[in-house]
């Protein structure tokens, strides 16, 4: 598809488009110009990870159903890399993931079909923030001595802290200006969290940023339930570490990894190293290929996963009867019932009505995964699998 590569001639001004509808890229391209940038075209998520690492674009609007795997996965890959996680990126897609999309750190979400006003709206959004220099940053902890530190831990050049110790001083903070991120606790004096929010969410006219939620103790099913509730807002549960609170921060604020602090680079790669998101956690591979059964064991179990192994739909039921996972990998070309029919009938169980299910396409055709979709699968990934992006899509859907 043609775009500026060989002719960029607007410096700073960048978009990159990741999108494999030849017609809507360029009606994409012919907007960005119209709007004064350059724009560069990936019609594969291989093509947009090399393209945003070579050219670091302004910002970047991204498709979530690609040819070769889902946008999601771009859209993780781009975040954990140091190179391009500070890039804004704007999804602008059929398929409704908005809240995935916002939690991996996604700046705002578009549903095809996009009116030109929206699409407007959504490079208009990059640019801002790709513009933005100081960042705002609200912490809301009863505690002072805690404030002190998360303060001392997270401060740099270009970034005000505004520290809050209540409900209503946090709300009287929100209400008088933006911030870019909101770090808060849930047990304040005059209210839980919970309740922050819920006022937050029931207003217009306060401000409502992206929310993490830090805190010392595990939240109960119903409570991440109820946190996840507030469309407009992104919810993390479990940073519990300094390191792990900082990695969040700086996504959400989409802070240029090389300009933090020296101290801030390290933990940032502390952090990293100790990525726990698949140590531990239990996958059913469902596969009767036992070369991509060795293949995707060789890979999965060495990141800590545990593989339950069913050789058909009917045996991937029966191994969900008797024990809980947190992800399946569905093929869906297996004998006696396909990966498709198996989806249909793991949807209709209430108690599986969250689990994450990967489709495993043989091809990469638009109509195969459009069918995965409508079975019941959260994402696909097209055969021959690459291991990376495996992983990275199984990192997008563990549970939080």
């Amino acid at each position: 598809m043609p775009d500026d590569r060989e002719t960029l001639t607007r410096p700073g001004r960048l978009i990159l488009a990741v999108e494999d509808d030849t017609r809507f890229a360029a009606a994409l391209t012919q907007l960005a110009h119209e709007l004064d940038f350059d724009c560069l075209v990936a019609g594969t998520a291989e093509d947009a990870l090399r393209l945003a690492r070579e050219f670091l674009p302004s910002g970047i609007l991204l498709d979530i159903a690609l040819p070769d795997v889902s946008g999601l996965s771009v859209l993780e890959r781009l975040k954990r890399d140091p190179l391009t996680r500070h890039i804004p990126v704007h999804v602008v897609s059929a398929v409704e993931r908005t809240q995935v999309a916002l939690e991996l750190g996604a700046v705002g979400y578009a549903l095809k079909p996009a009116t030109r006003e929206m699409l407007v709206d959504a490079i208009r959004q990059l640019e801002e923030r790709h513009r933005r220099v100081m960042r705002r940053l609200l912490i809301v902890e009863d505690d002072r001595q805690l404030r002190e530190s998360l303060t001392v831990l997270l401060a740099r050049d270009e970034l005000e802290i505004i520290t809050a110790g209540s409900v209503d001083e946090a709300l009287e903070h929100l209400s008088g200006s933006t911030f870019d991120c909101m770090v808060t606790d849930l047990g304040l004096p005059d209210g839980s969290g919970f309740e922050l929010l819920e006022r937050m969410a029931g207003s217009d006219t306060l401000s409502f940023p992206p929310v993490i939620v830090y805190t010392g103790r595990s939240l109960s099913r119903d409570e991440e339930q109820r946190l996840r509730r507030y469309s407009k807002s992104i919810i993390i549960k479990g940073a519990r570490s300094p390191e792990r609170l900082l990695d969040e921060v700086t996504l959400f604020l989409h802070s240029v990894e090389s300009s933090l602090p020296t101290d801030q680079q390290r933990l940032l790669a502390q952090a990293r190293q100790r990525d726990a998101m698949l140590d531990g956690r239990t996958f059913l591979l469902a596969e009767d290929d036992v070369r991509n059964i060795f293949a995707l064991s060789s890979v999965l179990e060495p990141l800590g996963v545990r593989l339950e192994i069913a050789r058909n739909g009917r045996e991937a039921i029966e191994r969900l009867e008797r024990r809980e996972v947190d992800l399946v990998l569905m093929d869906i070309m297996m004998p006696e019932m396909d990966g498709l029919a198996a989806m249909r009938h793991i949807r209709t169980k209430p108690k599986w009505a969250d689990l994450p299910i990967i489709a495993l396409t043989a091809k990469a055709m638009a109509d195969d995964r459009e069918h995965c979709i409508r079975a019941g699968a959260n994402d696909y990934i097209a055969k021959p699998i690459d291991v990376d992006k495996l992983v990275s899509l199984c990192r997008v859907w563990c549970p939080k």
